[in-house]
């Protein structure tokens, strides 16, 4: 467990030197950090009413849902809900489609910025923390500084009642006193098994691969990137982050392309050891071997690690969590550097495959993306930073179903994942090679439920403040909860307990939980509009089966889905009735999983409460984009009479392959 000791000279040398006068605010809420989480915290509460400032250090919002991951990580789009759905609807309609979670880094900004102008939030840009000031377990104040600039005579001080904390780094948590860790956590801490240091296959460099300069020689000295440390064993606990990258756009459009060129700083040898690499696996000849990289809208890409040696700066971050500010713009430049070295690296020295080289030629950075920061991101991935330490930890059994928490506010389904820690020696059959260690990938659970307990601190530490990003969670499980739409479903339920909070006089540990559940379920939009209906197939007291299914897990949506192989040989259907509010039209979405078994059509019957109709889902006519095997397929408009027990109908009337019966959506007419 760490206490923030972020710049403490410069700090003491504020406080006894400074002479000028500070600007004072008061606000409601005060959310620091204009990541996703804190664009969409900072639109629930104004839609609540409540007076709102969203501080953002840098020039841009939306953190790293705008600064480049376009293919979004999802897990199970089931955990999806409220405003974070709502922001990938957004996307949708802007792409002509009904939702997406592939998008171009720019349209999802100004999607960020409809949300701050509709709800009328003010936004102050270029200004970070400088320090929090605690009394009797509330922040009564924070005091900001210019982002770019030593000068510290801007400095400006800001008041409220609740204050969020809605950064990637938790600044604001922890210049305010709130207990909180970083690295990894050994098993023992938590009686987990994927914690600390894990030597796994993911990512890897297959054997052999020689790490000294001179091959063979220990004495030459060890490649760039490759740490001397000794290799700990499996468990152990270290203050080791995962490697941090960007997620980098490109495009192949000659007209919207600006060429890569030597960076500054550029040093080839940092990628010695990526030859060794391409010479370990001459089959590997392919731009997918050694990135991944997904296609954008647009001719665009979001690419992002792959293997032994990529987009990752392995082991350079290790400062990052508890460096003052010129420590952290420092790793971020190695990061700018390394990154632009590598495409610039495959594209021009000889000893890359001229397959590669080829490839990577044809393509640059994108001249109508990020134009305030020269075409690249303004958003370094750092993928973990701080960690809450609250009364409530998130924790592997959590993850894994063995504990389940009443107090949800959200819910994660993504693996269990780390990227590499460190890049090391290791002895394989009396040869040294190198080798990553840190790399974890373990899923096979469903959507698990996040605790509020894990979004605010202890009660004795502070009562006015709330944390839905740094939230409390071992290194394992954030690895699986840090996902960008988790964040935004954690920043809108941070939001309304804040306002709850606020109405009610109390601590925001004291808030009435069930009051808090059900204002989200009701209020999903933050603004008083008719909430979709969903119904899965796991709701049995909303779902009529006919015939015996199969219940399957792959590719569902919530926990699993039902299956039938019997070709329509046998008559089975699974009729959905949905729990409606009053009689008004809805769109009927079908969640549709794709496999190379399914049937051709898939048989559909609407009742809307007097007449019956027939619907066919084409499966040769859905495509099926993103991380997951489903999506949401439209299957007509129906203006639904209440009373007369309207419901939506799969069945297998006619099926040559396997019908899937998953969940499905009623959408309002707005």
């Amino acid at each position: 467990m760490k206490y923030f000791l972020f710049g403490i000279s410069t700090f003491l040398l504020l406080v006894f030197s400074s002479c000028s006068e500070k600007q004072q605010f008061d606000y409601d809420i005060v959310i620091y950090g204009g990541t996703s989480a804190g664009v969409i915290a900072a639109y629930t509460a104004k839609k609540q009413g409540k007076s709102v400032l969203l501080i953002e250090p840098g020039n841009n919002l939306g953190g790293l849902s705008s600064g480049g991951l376009g293919y979004t990580d999802i897990g199970n789009k089931y955990a999806i809900s409220g405003l974070a759905l709502d922001f990938y609807r957004r996307l949708g309609k802007h792409y002509g489609k009904f939702e997406t979670w592939i998008f171009e880094p720019g349209i999802a900004e100004s999607i960020f910025k409809q949300y701050i102008d509709e709800a009328g939030v003010e936004v102050l840009f270029g200004y970070r923390m400088n320090r929090a000031d605690v009394a009797e377990g509330r922040i009564q104040n924070i005091t900001l500084e210019p982002s770019q600039t030593s000068d510290k005579s801007g400095q400006k001080q800001y008041s409220a009642k609740i204050f969020m904390d809605c950064s990637y780094e938790g600044d604001l948590m922890a210049m305010a006193g709130v207990s909180y860790t970083f690295g990894r956590e050994s098993n023992a801490t938590y009686g987990e098994t994927y914690n600390g240091v894990q030597l796994m296959t993911g990512h890897q460099f297959p054997d052999g691969v020689d790490p000294y300069k001179v091959p063979g020689d220990p004495s030459s000295g060890l490649l760039w990137g490759i740490s001397d440390e000794e290799l700990l064993p499996d468990g152990t606990g270290d203050e080791k982050l995962q490697a941090y990258n960007y997620r980098i756009c490109l495009t192949n459009n000659p007209d919207n392309r600006v060429e890569i060129e030597e960076p500054e700083n550029y040093d080839a040898s940092r990628y010695e050891l990526l030859v060794r690499l391409f010479e370990a696996q001459p089959d590997k000849r392919r731009i997918n071997d050694y990135f991944i990289w997904s296609h954008m809208p647009n001719q665009k890409t979001d690419i992002n690690n792959r293997g032994g040696f990529s987009t990752d700066m392995i082991g350079m971050n290790y400062e990052y969590a508890e460096g003052d500010y010129d420590k952290r713009r420092e790793i971020i430049k190695a990061h700018v550097d390394y990154t632009k070295g590598l495409l610039y690296f495959y594209k021009t020295d000889p000893r890359v495959p001229a397959e590669l080289r080829d490839f990577i030629s044809n393509w640059g950075y994108p001249k109508d993306e990020y134009v305030n920061n020269g075409h690249w991101s303004p958003q370094l991935y750092v993928r973990e930073v701080r960690r809450m330490v609250s009364d409530y930890v998130m924790t592997q059994a959590n993850c894994q179903g063995k504990e389940i928490v009443e107090d949800a506010v959200g819910m994660a389904a993504y693996t269990m994942d780390s990227h590499n820690c460190q890049r090391i020696v290791v002895e394989k059959d009396g040869k040294k090679m190198v080798k990553n260690e840190g790399n974890v990938e373990i899923g096979g659970f469903g959507p698990y439920p996040i605790a509020y307990r894990s979004i605010v601190p202890k009660k004795n530490e502070c009562t006015n403040l709330v944390v839905p990003v740094c939230l409390s969670a071992s290194h394992i499980a954030y690895g699986s909860i840090r996902m960008e739409p988790v964040f935004m479903v954690l920043a809108q339920s941070g939001a309304m307990a804040a306002c709850l909070a606020i109405d009610a006089n109390l601590p925001v540990q004291d808030i009435d939980i069930r009051q808090l559940q059900s204002d989200l379920k009701s209020n999903p939009l933050a603004d008083g509009s008719t909430p979709e209906i969903i119904v899965d197939n796991a709701e049995m007291e909303k779902v009529q089966i006919k015939g015996e299914w199969n219940t399957s897990k792959r590719g569902s949506f919530g926990p699993d889905l039902l299956e039938d192989t019997s070709k329509g040989t046998e008559e089975k259907s699974v009729r959905y009735y949905p729990e409606l509010t009053d009689d008004t039209e809805y769109d009927v979405y079908v969640y549709y999983v794709k496999f190379d078994d399914i049937s051709s059509i898939t048989p559909l019957r609407i009742y809307d409460g007097k007449s019956e109709y027939d619907v066919q889902l084409i499966n040769d006519k859905i495509i099926i984009e993103g991380q997951t095997r489903g999506a949401w397929v439209p299957a007509g408009r129906y203006s639904f009479a209440r009373d007369g027990k309207p419901f939506a109908e799969i069945h297998n009337t006619g099926a040559d392959g396997n019908i899937i019966a998953d969940a499905v959506l009623f959408a309002p007419v707005k």
